[in-house]
């Protein structure tokens, strides 16, 4: 569904998001009505839109059951920035690792690289014609046409200011001649443009020249810091220049990066800048994953740096701060947060009671069983069946699922998870991976066409499922 955001009701968000992922309504509705406010708020005047704030979202719900999934394909449907983050990766400020502000940086720059992309794709037809000029002066290895050459001294070149005509006079056949040279060399580099797009010299190599960024981002204080903002102190001079360099590549590469080099050219980098910050401060996303690991205290009477110190810093982003970065200050308040955690050790009402307060949409998702299975093998677009359909064929081995071996692939998973951990839907990985590692193996070269059905999998699988001690390794 390429429909604007607009154009999408909290009911086509769910039914988009049901293409991929099977259950879990709850959540879809959540994150749908979610994504349709912060469209509601855009169509309100500026002094009230800045008074709503968005709703985040907690997803409780054990691994493999679809909430990292949901997240991801609702930025995808938003074409809003977004970014996934682990909290068990950051520190309480002031220690050794990553500190919270870095998802916000990271934010950022996810926005820019969504607005570059747009206006590149702007300018595009523009960037194609100039990189193609470019190419065919490259190719055009032809002599140029010779033109009477100004003599550099200037007495000379006095007098042949003032005797010119006369010497024109003397060759009355050089304008024909400087005519005649230039039809030929339009013709020429007309033959060069058709033959390069048409593909026909792609092989070809050619050596240019292409503006090559310097990095002013050097690490100056590391795990975190100054190079987080983008700030070189060692050499502020040199922060924006660039460099020349030669390169040999062929035609089709050559034509790539000079297409991608001219479209930088015709891009104004801090309007870009600009319209970034504000895309992720009004629509970018953040998701929280494995929030649960930060829940709870520590025993000891140690810091606790990697817990409660970071929920304590999660506390003034979530609910609306400034961070700077290396494109600007940008503001949180209007972000969307949303955090997941499996809960198994933990509960909820371990976060501490202000990071609670600011996480007021609760959703639990349902763990999976036999039945969801199924139509998990079956329903998605990107069903795991048909993506080894996809794998095998470009070997040349056609793969075909009977129903009766779904049936038992799903059958299966539930008693492994049953048995062992649970891990959702991530079971089914293992066990498929298992059950075609001979066809894929043998691919290509082996059988054409590999059927599975219900008794195939039971041989190769059974065994294993049943064993629980040697399930756990393997399964």
């Amino acid at each position: 569904m390429n429909l604007p955001i607009e154009e999408l009701t909290p009911r086509q968000i769910v039914a988009e998001l049901d293409r991929y992922i099977v259950g879990q309504d709850a959540a879809k509705r959540a994150v749908a009505v979610a994504l349709r406010n912060r469209y509601r708020r855009q169509q309100l005047p500026q002094a009230e839109r800045d008074d709503i704030l968005p709703k985040n979202i907690l997803m409780i719900g054990p691994t493999g059951v679809g909430k990292t999934e949901i997240a991801r394909r609702l930025a995808q449907l938003a074409r809003a920035p977004f970014v996934k983050v682990e909290a068990t990766k950051f520190t309480e400020v002031g220690y050794v690792g990553r500190d919270v502000d870095s998802m916000v940086r990271d934010l950022v720059a996810m926005a820019v690289r969504l607005v570059e992309r747009e206006k590149v794709e702007a300018v595009r037809p523009m960037a194609e014609r100039r990189a193609l000029e470019r190419l065919v002066d490259l190719l055009d290895e032809e002599p140029k046409p010779k033109r009477r050459k100004t003599p550099d001294n200037p007495v000379v070149r006095q007098a042949f200011e003032i005797f010119g005509r006369t010497m024109q006079d003397d060759y009355p056949d050089d304008a024909e001649d400087l005519e005649r040279d230039d039809r030929a060399r339009r013709a020429r580099r007309n033959r060069l443009r058709k033959r390069i797009l048409e593909g026909k010299l792609d092989g070809q190599t050619v050596e240019i020249e292409t503006e090559e960024a310097s990095n002013p981002f050097v690490q100056v204080f590391s795990p975190q810091g100054m190079e987080e903002m983008g700030l070189d102190l060692s050499n502020p001079g040199n922060l924006f220049q660039s460099k020349r360099t030669y390169r040999r590549v062929t035609v089709a590469e050559a034509r790539g990066l000079l297409i991608e080099e001219e479209a930088n050219k015709m891009i104004d980098r801090s309007s870009l800048h600009r319209e970034a910050v504000v895309r992720a401060e009004q629509t970018g996303i953040v998701f929280l994953d494995e929030i649960d690991k930060v829940a709870g205290k520590q025993g000891g009477s140690g810091p606790d740096v990697s817990r409660e110190g970071v929920q304590r810093d999660l506390l003034p982003i979530i609910e609306g701060s400034t961070v700077q970065t290396k494109f600007g200050p940008v503001r949180t308040d209007h972000v969307l947060f949303v955090a997941a955690g499996a809960f198994h050790i933990s509960k909820p009402s371990d976060l501490i009671p202000e990071l609670q307060g600011r996480l007021p949409i609760r959703v639990e998702l349902e763990s999976l069983g036999e039945a969801d299975f199924r139509r998990i093998l079956r329903e998605p677009r990107n069903a795991l069946t048909k993506q080894y359909v996809k794998l095998l064929a470009a070997d040349g081995v056609r793969l075909e699922f009977e129903e009766s071996a779904l049936d038992e692939l799903a059958r299966l998973a539930a008693e492994v998870n049953a048995r062992t951990e649970n891990i959702g839907a991530r079971r089914l990985h293992t066990l498929m991976e298992k059950l075609l590692e001979e066809a894929l193996f043998e691919a290509p070269g082996g059988p054409e066409a590999v059927r599975v059905d219900g008794a195939m999998v039971r041989e190769r699988l059974g065994g294993l499922v049943a064993d629980v001690d040697l399930s756990r390794f393997i399964l």
